[in-house]
């Protein structure tokens, strides 16, 4: 039995941006989210992994986490059932509120908080993610006033490279404003059949690839083969009718890892 070293969980497929780099806007389920009674079923398959194994879990998958009411609750239950089990959280920064950071301050087992800002220009932002930067930064700057009072959770906050000297000056303005958030800098991936100037992310690669030892689980239940294959087009299972590590464990699979 194999198990996975990250879980991806689409709780629903809502987001309140529209990046230029992301499928989002394309996909077929945009805003299906998924029921309770589905959330609880892969909980407890994922309750099948060892305690002694740890591995991530990221709910989120095309979508912004933080806009469903349930995103919170589900953490801290996920916290109670499966003490193995590491946070990763991301968002764009604008759903989160006070109360959601005095929660998120709680949570045990959190690798980190991270905000997708990717501009700090309000032009090239407001091209970028179709959000306007002055709400975000105020959600950023309280974010940062609590970090400096005791918010215990690494903050990343990060930009898709364009490969100019923005990239650097982007750098630089987020260790001044924000000294106590850690910056990244990310390339930009190629998801598969969205981006039109990118010849090569047309299908799945027949090469082994190390996120295939994640599970990527969309809010209709589907199970992504690849990471980048936001819309779901070459699925490996359906957590609905199957059990988690079914899936995971699936003969096809387990050849491709």
């Amino acid at each position: 039995m194999d198990y996975p070293v990250a879980v991806h969980l689409e709780t629903w497929t809502k987001c309140n941006a529209a990046c230029n780099f992301c499928p989002y806007p394309t996909l077929v389920r945009k805003g299906n989210k998924m029921s309770d009674e589905l959330i609880e079923k892969i909980l407890t398959d994922l309750e099948d992994i060892p305690k002694s194994q740890p591995f991530y879990f990221s709910p989120f998958k095309v979508n912004e986490p933080f806009l469903d009411k349930r995103l919170l609750p589900l953490l801290e239950d996920v916290n109670r059932r499966m003490p193995n089990a590491i946070f990763r959280l991301f968002s764009n920064g604008t759903p989160i509120t006070e109360k959601k950071i005095d929660q998120l301050a709680k949570l045990r087992n959190v690798a980190h908080l991270w905000i997708s800002l990717n501009d700090y220009r309000p032009k090239e932002y407001e091209e970028v993610m179709q959000l306007p930067l002055e709400k975000t930064l105020k959600r950023l700057d309280l974010l940062h006033k609590k970090k400096l009072e005791g918010f215990p959770h690494n903050v990343i906050v990060s930009r898709v490279c364009d490969n100019t000297f923005t990239d650097g000056r982007f750098c630089v303005w987020v260790h001044e404003r924000y000294p106590a958030f850690t910056v990244r800098l990310i390339k930009r991936e190629s998801w598969l059949d969205f981006y039109e100037h990118d010849a090569i992310a047309k299908e799945v690669p027949a090469s082994t690839c190390s996120r295939w030892n994640e599970i990527d689980i969309t809010s209709t239940g589907l199970v992504s083969l690849c990471c980048m294959d936001g819309r779901a087009q070459y699925p490996i299972g359906d957590v609905s009718k199957q059990h988690v590590l079914e899936v995971f464990n699936s003969p096809s699979y387990r050849r491709m890892r």
